[in-house]
């Protein structure tokens, strides 16, 4: 799907439904009329500089967000989300690295400083009764590859974030086809817990409402329990409840916590009827427990250089363990050495690299296994691997994704390279004893061939964002991790020697 043919799906919820609401926010709904309407005059108030440069958009969950979004989209101006866990230096890069002449912000207070001496000329602008700043920025120019209508910025694990050039094509396609597997209507109400910022969100979430003619509730983090790196699990529940959402993305985190929470007396949300969960490993023990207590979770798959999600499961085609069946627009296959390879909706490029081409196989970089029936299993990141001084190869990904499979275990970080055995390093549940632990580790080493065994084991915080031992998708950063513990691992280590 193209922007035109979204224009026209618009206008076709308009004209034969134009009093349903579109978005929702705390204090104000826009109908699909009225959203029309928005975006149209919108793009009439926004005026740049130079309108071949990319609009970076700093804005908090709200309609203001996929107005500007929306209006960019339609101007064939790229834009640039900028999320908030962002470093004013991963900020700055990002904006810099892409070339943005323009940043709209609903935070000037923080993003001026950020900018101080490449602001030429600040405008306020009204969208959707929000107050917003519009900073004309003096930024070199940047060649872009042809067609990229957002530049989405990829956390990483280390250094700077990575620019992933995709075009409107690339995302629509994508969440048309999400709309397909999951059979999303339009009485449906979806929940943006995940800042809007994210491009899974954005693609997943936004648009495929949109194409469905459903309705997207935006609230700010304050209001859905995630502001920031802090999780207040009440909240999040509390906004699910009220808007009666029927759908919701999550990442594994905010599924433990909602989880538990429900385990610990909260009510159930029957209104839920999708609830995906994807962006980082989700211990069968957990989906087990969350399908217990009513909650309708399927694990999918995705990533930035493919517009995001590629497989998913479904309430028709369900198997758990699994991220699902390739989405309609992709096929999947594995390399000789496991990694998983995609094919359609390729990203156009790095922002300064060259583009890549659409009928190429896309090394995802993740090793997996998929089975007769099309169900895709994740083992890993090929990267991680790790040998041992016994020369064996080790996915750390499939021996935590093993022990997480213990009900007291939360979080596990995996370590052995170029050493004789492996440790662990084990946030568990409050309450659990060591022996429990131990007992556990031994356990599931009985299910894993002795190169790949724990060993030894360490009791430590849990990783977060706050520590930034997390990505922000919910991914180990194994190299934080190691700095933030490396002395205790290398006693470990002398212990024993």
């Amino acid at each position: 799907m193209d922007y035109a043919a979204f224009e026209q799906l618009l206008a076709r919820h308009v004209l034969l439904n134009p009093n349903a609401v579109a978005l929702q926010g705390q204090a104000m709904t826009l109908t699909y009329a009225v959203l029309q309407q928005e975006v149209d005059r919108l793009r009439q108030d926004l005026v740049f500089e130079n309108d071949h440069q990319p609009i970076a958009v700093a804005v908090a969950n709200h309609p203001a967000w996929v107005l500007l979004d929306i209006a960019a989209l339609g101007y064939e101006i790229p834009s640039l989300p900028i999320p908030f866990f962002f470093t004013d230096a991963q900020i700055l890069h990002a904006v810099l690295d892409a070339g943005a002449g323009t940043l709209i912000t609903d935070e000037p207070e923080r993003f001026c400083p950020i900018f101080d001496g490449r602001i030429a000329r600040k405008t306020t602008l009204i969208v959707a009764g929000k107050r917003l700043m519009q900073l004309d920025l003096r930024v070199p120019e940047i060649v872009l590859p042809k067609g990229t209508a957002k530049i989405t910025y990829t956390s990483g694990t280390t250094g700077n974030p990575k620019g992933v050039c995709l075009s409107a094509e690339h995302m629509l396609t994508v969440a048309e086809s999400v709309v397909n597997a999951t059979g999303i209507a339009s009485d449906a109400k979806h929940l943006c817990v995940l800042p809007l910022s994210t491009l899974l969100e954005n693609v997943a979430g936004v648009y495929a409402a949109l194409i469905a003619g459903a309705t997207v509730c935006l609230l700010p983090g304050d209001k859905t329990g995630l502001d920031g790196s802090q999780l207040n699990i009440r909240q999040l529940h509390d906004a699910l409840s009220v808007t009666q959402a029927n759908t919701a993305i999550f990442i594994p985190e905010l599924l433990h916590a909602l989880v538990h929470f429900i385990e610990a007396g909260a009510t159930s949300l029957p209104a839920l009827r999708f609830l995906a969960v994807g962006g980082a490993a989700v211990s069968r023990v957990l989906l087990d427990t969350a399908k217990r207590l009513g909650l309708p979770v399927y694990q999918g798959y995705g990533l930035s250089e493919c517009a995001s999600v590629v497989a998913l499961n479904t309430s028709q085609a369900n198997q758990v363990g699994s991220v699902g069946k390739a989405l309609q627009h992709v096929d999947i296959k594995l390399a000789e050495d496991g990694e998983i390879l995609v094919q359609g909706q390729h990203f156009l490029g790095y922002t300064g690299n060259a583009a890549d081409s659409d009928h190429e196989w896309f090394a995802t970089g993740d090793i997996g296994a998929m089975d007769a029936q099309g169900f895709l299993r994740i083992e890993g990141r090929k990267k991680n691997v790790f040998i041992t001084s016994f020369g064996r190869n080790v996915s750390p990904e499939w021996v935590e994704a093993a022990l997480l499979n213990s009900p007291y275990l939360i979080q596990v970080c995996v370590f052995g390279e170029a050493k004789p055995w492996n440790i662990a390093l084990i946030v568990a549940k409050s309450g659990v004893t060591d022996q429990l632990i131990t007992q556990s580790i031994a356990e599931v080493n009985q299910q894993l061939p002795d190169y790949a065994r724990i060993t030894k084991w360490m009791a430590v915080s849990p990783f977060s964002n706050t520590n930034q031992q997390l990505t922000s998708n919910g991914r180990l950063r194994r190299q934080a991790i190691y700095q933030a513990y490396q002395q205790a691992i290398e006693h470990l280590y002398k212990e024993s020697a």
